[in-house]
């Protein structure tokens, strides 16, 4: 999981290629289709429709399928929870906060965030086996308040899952050798649970495929960390190691840079080696 500036990024900017990039008017006029819809869902609801509320939403998926281009260049093409391309096979634009029903730890369900269903700060991509293991879960902490149409409070909510948008949550999820997602040393309890939580139901350790690529990612920078020492440990007396070094030290550079796939492994096997002179390759 990288971090995904979501909040200052739009359609509009003008270092997207062509291809991606709207016009103002294009995404003026997206907003205000999303407007239109979420009034027409909020009058099904205040008569009590909750099904054909519901049914709309399904209906116009394609309107937030629109965007599904230009959040996938946000993240280089990968799965904003899993930073896989393929392994975690189709990408979908997905709810952060579900649409039509929203699932706690324990007890029954609770009507959805339906008001977010056009909300692009919502919409996260997500391969199919993370999305289909989060389903309608989004679970509270005990006591968190929780956010209505009539009372809207999302950055009041204390959430379980770890959001790929929010700069400090990014931080608490980490790897090890074996492929394993983690929680970061040093994390308060709490950020403990949310990462367990969050690996859990996004299913981020029970994918082969997934652990076996983050493996080979970690054996790989650890092959370029290793020759990487041994060219410097000869680069004093030799243009040739300093020339290899500089090359392992591009290698490393290159495979935690966040366009890369799985670069979040790559970049804690580096970081926990403890080891200043090697954290100052991570782009």
């Amino acid at each position: 999981m990288i971090f995904i500036d979501l909040e200052h990024k739009r359609p509009t900017d003008t270092e997207l290629p062509a291809d991606i990039r709207w016009t103002h008017a294009e995404w003026t006029a997206w907003l205000v289709e999303s407007e239109r819809l979420v009034n027409e869902l909020a009058k099904l609801n205040a008569d009590g429709k909750f099904s054909e509320r519901n049914q709309l939403i399904d209906n116009r998926s394609a309107h937030w399928g629109r965007l599904k281009p230009w959040l996938l260049k946000l993240s280089d093409g990968k799965c904003w929870f899993t930073e896989a391309r393929d392994i975690a096979s189709h990408l979908d634009v997905e709810h952060f906060r579900p649409k039509k029903a929203a699932c706690n730890v324990k007890g029954p369900k609770r009507d959805g965030y339906w008001w977010l269903a056009f909300d692009f700060m919502n919409f996260r991509i997500a391969g199919t086996v993370p999305n289909r293991k989060k389903g309608a879960w989004f679970p509270l902490r005990y006591g968190s308040p929780c956010s209505s149409f009539i009372k809207r409070c999302e950055g009041d909510e204390i959430a379980h899952f770890l959001d790929p948008t929010n700069a400090h949550d990014v931080t608490l999820l980490a790897f090890d050798e074996e492929g394993k997602a983690i929680p970061a040393p040093g994390v308060s309890r709490w950020d403990f649970v949310r990462v367990r939580r969050t690996v859990d139901r996004l299913k981020l350790i029970e994918h082969k495929a997934l652990d076996e690529e983050r493996r080979k990612v970690w054996q790989r920078v650890t092959t370029h960390i290793g020759n990487y020492e041994r060219a410097l440990a000869e680069a004093r007396y030799s243009n040739a190691a300093r020339e290899r070094a500089r090359n392992e030290a591009r290698q490393i550079a290159d495979l935690t840079k966040p366009s890369s796939e799985l670069s979040a492994v790559a970049k804690w096997c580096v970081l926990l080696r403890n080891d200043p002179r090697l954290s100052r390759l991570i782009i």
